[in-house]
């Protein structure tokens, strides 16, 4: 099992869709939001992924294909 943070940027288009739920439901991921600023315009999401690497990347794959912009995250992500 294996942890992956990661940060999603939604379009305008994609911000009331279920994308996270569905990534999880889909793709065999859990999926721990820490934190997130949601808008009208725009929002993004800074996740911790839980899974197979090769489910991950699957996941973060269809997610991209979404739409989804998806940026690597370092460090403690409650922190700042």
């Amino acid at each position: 099992m294996t942890t992956k943070r990661v940060k999603f940027t939604f379009p305008p288009f994609l911000i009331t869709e279920p994308v996270i739920y569905q990534l999880g439901r889909d793709f065999k991921i859990v999926t721990n939001i820490r934190r997130a600023d949601v808008r009208t315009e725009m929002g993004w999401v800074i996740l911790e992924l839980d899974g197979d690497d090769s489910e991950i990347e699957r996941g973060l794959s269809w997610v991209q294909n979404m739409g989804v912009r998806v940026d690597p995250v370092s460090g403690d992500v409650i922190e700042g």
